[in-house]
């Protein structure tokens, strides 16, 4: 065990040093094209993805919908199982543009989750959705695994009510999501989540945890509500569509970070407020009570 904790500190310094590398990288070189940002070659590259299906009853899926929509497309196995991590990572990579360090460390983190060689083993997307591994109570997309123990089935009213809380507005006058609109939705479900899932649990990591997936739907997804509705509700990739992210290398922890830190302190301090406005109220009705 000491020496699996060795090992991983090692693996993590090693990540956070290619990370800053490839982020100073991406500083000093001028970004990719719009229309190239899948690589030549790659399912999806100029906004050509592969036919969509919708999965079949035994297929295996998770609770993150950038992974389910990739196998709804083909363009990791179809049934969602026996993926290996190492797959995991350049497909991944190639898709959305994450950065290598981004793409390497998930599924590495994964493997250790779940007692996993990276270099060797595979996966089913089932699998990822250890409970408080990766997977966590008070999603924005699904409701808690005490309510659905089926992780891969998207919650449609949350993401209904996600979307209809969009306050932004693109260029071409598109509704967009905002890190304020991320937050209080945020807020919403840790405070709702909190009360009616007797076995609720949110530790801090999982709530970074959080944070990122809903600070993945402002930068990969770019916030746009229209391409977010095809992502969430279906599963399904939008025709023509290629992540937001221009970096060259990809959507860096450093960049990535700016994001995540946002949402989460915003998140915060909305439930904080929460907890202190239903403390209040509780007092004064026990009051009014006698």
């Amino acid at each position: 065990m000491v020496l699996k904790g060795i090992i991983a500190a090692v693996q993590n310094l090693y990540i956070l040093t290619w990370d800053v590398g490839l982020f100073t990288f991406n500083l000093l070189t001028p970004n990719l094209k719009p229309g190239h940002v899948v690589p030549e070659g790659h399912p999806g590259a100029r906004g050509s993805w592969p036919e969509y299906i919708a999965p079949k009853e035994g297929d295996s899926r998770c609770s993150c919908p950038a992974l389910n929509a990739l196998a709804n497309h083909g363009v990791l196995p179809r049934d969602g199982k026996s993926i290996s991590l190492r797959e995991l990572t350049r497909t991944v990579r190639a898709a959305y543009n994450f950065s290598p360090s981004f793409c390497y460390f998930v599924p590495l983190y994964c493997a250790r989750m779940l007692g996993k060689d990276y270099n060797q083993d595979a996966v089913d997307l089932s699998e990822l959705d250890l409970h408080n591994g990766i997977e966590h109570d008070a999603s924005l997309t699904r409701q808690d695994k005490y309510h659905e123990p089926n992780q891969g089935t998207p919650y449609i009213p949350y993401i209904e009510e996600l979307l209809a809380s969009s306050s932004g507005k693109a260029l071409d006058g598109s509704a967009l999501l905002t890190p304020d609109d991320l937050a209080r939705f945020s807020a919403k479900r840790r405070t709702e989540a909190a009360s009616s899932n007797p076995e609720f649990s949110l530790d801090c990591i999982h709530k970074i945890f959080g944070s990122s997936n809903s600070s993945t739907m402002l930068t990969i997804m770019g916030g746009r509500v229209k391409d977010l509705e095809s992502f969430l509700i279906e599963e399904r990739i939008p025709d023509g569509w290629e992540s937001r992210v221009l970096s060259r290398k990809g959507l860096t922890f450093q960049a990535f970070n700016k994001t995540v830190i946002k949402v989460e302190c915003k998140t915060r301090n909305l439930t904080n407020k929460a907890k202190k406005e239903k403390t209040v109220r509780a007092t004064v009705l026990r009051y009014l009570l006698g």
